[in-house]
């Protein structure tokens, strides 16, 4: 079908991709379907200057693959889907330790106010009780820390 000389069935086929993509966007907030959203739009005009199935194909792979490298940047810097859990949130952070870490058992630090199983980032390494430490890992249920280092 014609429309002042513009063919719309394919046109509309896009449109309505494009439309579902975009409601689908709009309920994960993923930034996951939105590329291919501009690709179908790009389609549907394309749809509207050619009846040839396969350069619609065509542009829509094309602008789809086109935004998703252009923005990547952008879906990293808004760290879309990496959302911090309480753990990572810990690494880094500075405590005290409660009960001396050695190599025979671990100890107990408290961080923020909470204790937690610890053990020394090198097993040979004996952490006294009250020496201030900073976490820089966290396996299963205990932190994995260092004596802290100030900067001289």
């Amino acid at each position: 079908m014609e429309i002042f000389g513009i063919a719309v069935g394919l046109a509309a086929f896009w449109i309505v991709a494009a439309v579902i993509l975009i409601i689908i966007e709009a309920l994960t907030l993923g930034l996951t379907t939105i590329w291919f959203a501009g690709g179908a739009i790009a389609a549907a005009i394309a749809a509207m200057i050619t009846s040839s199935l396969i350069i619609q194909i065509a542009v829509f792979l094309i602008v789809s693959i086109i935004l998703l490298f252009m923005t990547k940047p952008l879906r990293n810097k808004l760290r879309i889907g990496k959302e911090k859990t309480n753990v990572e949130a810990i690494i880094g952070k500075t405590g005290f330790v409660i009960e001396t870490i050695s190599p025979a058992a671990f100890g107990q630090a408290k961080i923020g106010g909470i204790m937690w199983t610890s053990a020394a980032a090198d097993p040979e390494a004996v952490i006294e009780s009250g020496t201030e430490i900073t976490v820089i890992g966290v396996e299963g249920v205990k932190l994995i820390v260092v004596p802290y280092a100030r900067n001289a």
